[in-house]
């Protein structure tokens, strides 16, 4: 098998969206957990070759993560519970970042987690002051974690009051990552808007479980696991549909994507952007060709800028479209 040449950053004005205030050559962004502190593969594939990176949820303290076995395969996808690994906040900034700065001219997404209020609060306004970070993701969501995440992404009032004191403490844009295991993720949407998040970053992982047929036991030593992967599109697809129609912020849209068709299809639903994760896990080389193919789908749907999609199967979207048709043809 030949050698793989290094993927550099390509410029096509058809495939630039915009995330709120952050202008992104590309929609392609590597989820957070996938891609490591965003310089790890340099040499493969150049950071800037994407529209941006989630960096590795950060926490105040080191973490270990959770004990293994922490992942378990799935017929369409896979489970995790690594438990937010990461060498800590100090260290991510002392080390971590400079090696990124030293290979990525763009601006890069830091995401941040905790087990509380102040931690949060901490870890956004210490990673927003750091000049490669150009928009915080706060990780209200995270199934894998006994403590903090979760418990802030089901209530609507606890995920307010964490989200109004981070953006208080920051001037960079804050996206807040939503958890799908609720019943109503438009009322946590419609909480963290109105406290004053920029965006949104939706679905994380859903939870789930595997069991050791030998062990008869949970196959995770944590129980259960985040699934992601193919199985949780559909439900990704959904939710950004419905919170597209609930909040009028921008929404970076994640889970099972997989192919060009999904990104375009998330992108319909309402995405600005799209993060990918478990697919880059399964092909760490499918990048190249899904930019092409992107492109590919835009030709055969007729479509000229790739921004023109985003919430395209939405009824008020059809109708502004014929409002502002109307309104040129009478000028």
């Amino acid at each position: 098998m030949g050698m793989k040449s290094r993927l550099e950053e390509q410029v096509t004005p058809r495939l630039a969206v915009s995330l709120g205030s952050l202008k992104l050559t590309n929609p392609l962004i590597p989820a957070s957990g996938c891609y490591g502190f965003g310089y790890e593969r340099a040499e493969d594939i150049a950071p800037d070759f994407f529209g941006s990176i989630a960096l590795k949820g950060t926490t105040r303290e080191p973490r270990f993560g959770n004990p293994l076995p922490r992942i378990a395969e799935s017929a369409s996808g896979m489970l995790n519970a690594v438990g937010l690994q990461n060498p800590g906040l100090d260290k991510v900034i002392a080390e971590e970042l400079p090696k990124l700065a030293a290979v990525s001219k763009k601006g890069m997404i830091a995401n941040v987690a905790g087990f509380h209020i102040d931690e949060y609060v901490e870890v956004a306004q210490k990673m927003a002051e750091q000049e490669q970070i150009a928009l915080i993701e706060l990780n209200i969501s995270c199934p894998n974690v006994h403590c903090g995440g979760m418990e802030f992404g089901v209530d609507p009032e606890q995920a307010a009051a964490v989200t109004e004191a981070v953006k208080k403490a920051i001037t960079k844009p804050l996206f807040v990552k939503l958890t799908p295991n609720v019943t109503d993720i438009t009322s946590l949407a419609k909480a963290v808007v109105s406290a004053g998040a920029d965006g949104l970053t939706l679905i994380n992982t859903v939870k789930a479980m595997r069991i050791d047929l030998k062990k008869r036991a949970p196959l995770l030593a944590n129980g259960t696991g985040g699934l992601s992967g193919p199985a949780i599109f559909p439900i990704a697809i959904r939710m950004i549909y419905d919170v597209y129609e609930a909040v009028d912020v921008p929404i970076l849209g994640c889970g099972g994507v997989s192919s060009a068709e999904d990104v375009v299809e998330m992108m319909m639903a309402g995405a600005s952007a799209v993060e990918i994760g478990a697919a880059g896990l399964a092909d760490p080389f499918m990048w190249a060709s899904l930019l092409t193919d992107i492109e590919t789908v835009l030709d055969r749907l007729g479509v000229e800028q790739l921004e023109d999609i985003v919430g395209a199967a939405h009824a008020k979207s059809v109708a502004q479209v014929k409002q502002n048709a109307r309104g040129k043809e009478t000028e």
